[in-house]
C-alpha cells in the first residue's frame, strides 16, 4: 500500500486544492485543519509524510514538528508556508524538516519535495 501524505493546514481552500492536486498525481492524502487535530489522530495515522503549514492558530508548525520528532521520528516533514522567513526555515531544517517551501511554489517543486520525503521514509522503514 502506498504511503499517505498528511496535509496539516488551517486554510481549507488551500488544503482542499493541495489534496486534489496530490490525488491527481496518484498519491494517497489525508487532511487536517490543525496541528492539534493531526496530533490527536497520530496514533491511528498511516505512515508517509507530512505537509505542515508554518503559521496556524493554536500550535505553530514548528511546535507540531517538535512533537512529531518525539512521537513519530520517522515521519518526514515538509513545510509549506505563505509567510515564511529565514529564521523559521533554518529552525525547521535544523529540526529535521526535509524541505521548506512557500505555498506559491510550483507543482514540480512540491512534488519533488514530497518524493524526497517519501523515499527517505521508505528507506528508514526498511531499516
Amino acid at each position: 500500500m502506498k504511503p499517505v501524505v498528511h496535509i496539516v493546514d488551517d486554510d481549507k481552500s488551500y488544503r482542499t486544492a493541495t489534496a486534489r492536486l496530490l490525488s491527481a498525481h496518484g498519491l494517497r492524502v489525508e487532511t487536517y485543519e490543525s496541528g492539534d487535530q493531526f496530533l490527536a489522530l497520530l496514533s491511528t495515522c498511516e505512515p508517509g509524510c507530512v505537509l505542515l503549514d508554518l503559521q496556524m492558530p493554536g500550535q505553530s508548525g514548528l511546535q507540531i514538528q517538535r512533537r512529531l520528532c518525539e512521537q513519530a521520528p520517522l515521519l518526514p516533514v515538509v513545510f509549506l508556508t505563505g509567510e515564511g522567513d529565514i529564521k523559521a526555515s533554518v529552525e525547521a531544517m535544523k529540526a529535521g524538516a526535509k524541505d521548506f517551501l512557500e505555498k506559491s511554489s510550483t507543482t514540480g517543486a512540491l512534488m519533488e519535495a514530497i518524493d524526497r520525503a517519501l523515499i527517505q521514509f521508505e528507506r528508514q522503514r526498511a531499516g
